[in-house]
């Protein structure tokens, strides 16, 4: 017969485990102490556990140790105390420059992947733009030589070619158009969403309640994410109606794309629709500016992503270019 298995032994509360360890530090003061306020600090993160919540329970251990402390005990109490709380918040610190350096990562990356599309984008519009203008030039030299009806359909074919050359065209200024060099983002996404209107048979509203110039690495950023949000709604929404409001909200700038499609459900299957509605990259690209995306959506009724980057984190791009 099988011997039952014990039951693990139920991991004490992190509130009970830091104000134990608290007071053997207290007792203590010694190396091993110190090591386990660290080993708390990593729980935490791990809890999602914020820093105002640390720095209350730390307050409330101390405070009724404090009483009982006089004199030199009092100093010697305050001092440890501040040891532990400092090597408790020294993981923090830690996971603060990973974030950091991963931010820093993602912004190079960014700036990376946008001269890659500026070099595609003069390829597709210069290069491939030359090339057309040669193959006019050769079947012109052709249709000389044709009888007419011959001629009648190298003049088809010069009309495919224009078209042709009219989606490069296009294709060139959304991938990196020069209006979002020359003006900004907001006059970039007004050219992008009237082409995308006319392609998807989309309504497309914009209403700017702010005006001026943003970081370059913001509005690249900002311009590429209303991007994926609109191919988003032509593709897979079926939107007929696609609402795009800017503005300022005290010291936080606001971007909202709402669109009137199918929705689903955000809580479902969460990771499978970030691949699929590219909620990923759009992540990504805040995260490389310090911004934050929230989704609003549910079966039947539509989505809204809510963009908001804060005035220091637009500070912190207005030194880089993009």
């Amino acid at each position: 017969m099988k011997a039952a298995t014990k039951p693990k032994a139920k991991l004490p509360t992190f509130e009970k485990q830091y104000r134990s360890a608290f007071g053997e530090c207290i007792q203590h003061r010694d190396e091993a102490a110190l090591g386990r306020a660290y080993e708390l600090g990593r729980r935490a993160i791990n809890e999602k556990k914020s820093l105002m919540e640390i720095v209350a329970l730390h307050h409330q251990a101390l405070y009724k140790m404090l009483p009982d402390a006089r004199g030199p005990a009092r100093q010697e109490l305050l001092t440890a105390a501040d040891e532990f709380l400092a090597e408790t918040l020294s993981s923090y610190e830690m996971a603060l420059r990973g974030v950091q350096d991963a931010i820093a990562a993602l912004r190079q990356l960014n700036q990376t992947l946008e001269e890659e599309i500026k070099r595609i984008a003069h390829a597709v519009h210069d290069e491939a733009g030359q090339l057309l203008v040669a193959v006019h030039l050769a079947l012109a030299d052709v249709a000389r030589e044709l009888p007419e009806p011959q001629k009648e359909q190298v003049g088809q074919i010069k009309e495919l070619l224009n078209q042709v050359e009219k989606q490069l065209r296009r294709y060139s200024h959304e991938l990196r158009p020069t209006i979002l060099d020359d003006l900004g983002w907001i006059p970039a996404i007004r050219f992008l969403a009237e082409g995308v209107a006319k392609r998807a048979n989309l309504n497309i509203q914009i209403k700017a309640a702010v005006s001026g110039r943003l970081p370059g690495p913001v509005e690249i950023a900002l311009y590429r994410i209303v991007q994926e949000a609109l191919t988003n709604a032509a593709k897979h929404s079926k939107a007929s109606q696609v609402r795009i409001q800017i503005g300022r909200k005290n010291r936080v700038f606001c971007c909202s794309i709402e669109d009137d499609g199918v929705g689903f459900d955000v809580r479902a299957s969460r990771s499978n629709l970030k691949r699929g509605l590219g909620l990923i990259g759009i992540q990504e690209r805040l995260n490389g500016i310090g911004g934050t995306l929230s989704i609003d959506s549910a079966p039947g009724r539509g989505t809204r992503l809510l963009i908001k980057v804060p005035a220091e984190a637009l500070n912190a791009n207005s030194h880089r270019t993009g």
